[in-house]
């Protein structure tokens, strides 16, 4: 985010822009979700990266995760960071030498690596020959999250059912119709509509599991972006972390005590009900599913419910976000392969309740199926989770004014070709367009420089070039990370205004060079 000080004068220095890290939200840093059960994440996420704003929780039932939807700013798109949003590079900044009296604008200094941007630091590209931009117009995230069936909007959260929980509620109303058939042998074909109730019911239960967690978020003023009851459970997609492992820790356990809470309540009203009479049936069956919900979240490893508040308790003790997800991370890793040879043998060994003799071959292929799926899920979101986790350790080193491109001021009938021998002798790769008083009316873009033939420069005034300000195309210099991101993602643009905090233009960002930090960041280890 360069030009000049008050007084018009170019500020002088290396013209390459400088990249950051942008570690995480969406994010994303990641938007949290909270599923009770495992399932498999639906998206990933704007500014075309892994949202470091957002985060999502996943587990069978249920889940929270703030960020782990991936969402890159594109070279032409406004960068996004849902985030995750588990979740999860620099060139010096201005400043001006008290001995000598010289300012330095963007990308000069010591304060930052230069960028690379496949030049040494000390050369300079012409402004009309860097071809940052390509000019293609900026494509707006929607407003709406989507992501299904909308089925209302409590606490102001908008709840999907996604197409893949049809699929779900038919294989419950199929495997416990099948059960009803041995316990209730008189409903004969009524039992799949009985059946399809405890479907319907076991999820409204992964529903309040997750409103458990929205209404905690909402609780620490954390942005939720939308519930998702899916295969396997839900995800409340939490689109900030918790500033605190405390309060993260409460996000997180606050899902499998509300299950716990609906097991005990069904089992209360168990007691006045004949145990072989439908409701005996689906209070029974539904304080169990509950209780497995509730179990299997508890499991400490994320991207789990448990491996949230594992997290928690490292971060506490470490006093390191980064320490807690990591080891949280690899516990889930181990967890997954648990899952994935344990659970078959559980199945086999009877410790589920049948005996081998009456395991068949169809019913080894099925829980092995279920194994894997299972693993699967809690492997992938573990590994979303490490992601999202050191991206959003790099996003504050995201900053503006390191980003910034230097630029020289000049008055709309100003030729082109006068323009950039400014721009080029005060090693600038920017043009602000101002009015005889300096104030900033619009942006040459650099697109359409590049389309110019160089024999028609002179003859061509920069006004003509020139993108019109609007209030969300001046940025501060002071803005960094995740509110930097959050800034562009507001308004589309392939340039922006930088300005100081007393007004005075700073220089100019180009979304491009905000994308290639951003990709520089997840690149790195």
């Amino acid at each position: 985010m360069d030009v000049s000080g008050g007084s018009g004068q170019p500020r002088s220095g290396n013209d390459e822009p400088a990249e950051h890290p942008a570690g995480p939200t969406v994010p994303a840093t990641g938007p949290s979700g909270h599923h009770p059960g495992p399932e498999p994440d639906d998206a990933p996420e704007p500014a075309g990266t892994p949202r470091p704003d957002r985060e999502e929780r996943e587990g069978p039932g249920g889940s929270h995760d703030p960020g782990d939807r991936q969402d890159r700013p594109g070279r032409d798109e406004h960068p996004d960071a849902d985030t995750p949003k588990e979740t999860r590079a620099v060139s010096p900044s201005p400043s001006a030498s008290p001995e000598t009296g010289e300012t330095t604008g963007p990308g000069t200094g010591d304060e930052t690596p230069a960028a690379d941007t496949g030049t040494h630091p000390a050369e300079h590209r012409s402004l009309a020959h860097s071809g940052i931009a390509k000019g293609e117009p900026p494509q707006p995230r929607p407003k709406e999250p989507g992501g299904g069936l909308l089925m209302g909007r409590p606490f102001g959260v908008p709840v999907y059912v996604a197409p893949s929980w049809f699929l779900v509620a038919a294989l419950i109303t199929w495997v416990f119709g099948g059960q009803l058939d041995r316990v209730l042998p008189e409903l004969g074909a009524a039992r799949y509509l009985v059946s399809l109730f405890f479907a319907v019911a076991f999820y409204a239960s992964v529903l309040v599991h997750e409103l458990a967690h929205t209404v905690a978020a909402i609780r620490f003023k954390l942005p939720v972006r939308r519930i998702q009851l899916q295969f396997f459970g839900g995800v409340s997609e939490i689109e900030k972390e918790a500033e605190t492992p405390g309060r993260e820790f409460v996000l997180a356990f606050v899902g499998p005590l509300l299950s716990l809470v609906l097991a005990g309540l069904f089992y209360l009203a168990m007691k006045p009900v004949q145990p072989d009479s439908v409701p005996g049936v689906l209070l029974a069956g539904l304080m169990i599913s509950n209780l497995i919900v509730a179990a299997f979240n508890l499991l400490p490893g994320l991207p789990l419910d448990g491996g949230r508040m594992l997290r928690a308790v490292v971060w506490k003790i470490t006093g390191k976000p980064m320490s807690g997800t990591v080891a949280a991370a690899w516990v889930g890793r181990a967890l997954a392969i648990s899952v994935l040879v344990g659970l078959p043998l559980l199945n086999q060994s009877g410790a589920f309740g049948g005996g081998n003799q009456d395991m068949g071959g169809m019913d080894t292929v099925t829980d092995a199926l279920l194994a894997a799926i299972l693993a699967a899920i809690i492997w992938t979101g573990a590994g979303n989770s490490l992601r999202m986790a050191r991206l959003r350790e790099h996003l504050p080193e995201l900053k503006a004014r390191a980003l910034t491109r230097r630029a020289v001021p000049v008055e709309s009938d100003t030729p082109l070709s006068e323009a950039l021998r400014r721009a080029n002798a005060a090693g600038a790769r920017a043009l602000v367009v101002v009015d005889p008083e300096g104030n900033p009316l619009s942006l040459v873009r650099e697109a359409a420089i590049v389309g110019v033939p160089e024999h028609r420069r002179p003859w061509v005034a920069v006004s003509g070039l020139a993108q019109d300000l609007t209030d969300g195309m001046r940025v501060s210099a002071e803005l960094a990370g995740e509110e930097l991101l959050d800034t562009l993602r507001a308004t589309p643009a392939t340039e922006y205004l930088v300005v100081e905090e007393t007004g005075e233009i700073y220089g100019v960002l180009s979304a491009a060079d905000v994308e290639r930090a951003f990709v520089k960041a997840m690149a790195r280890p």
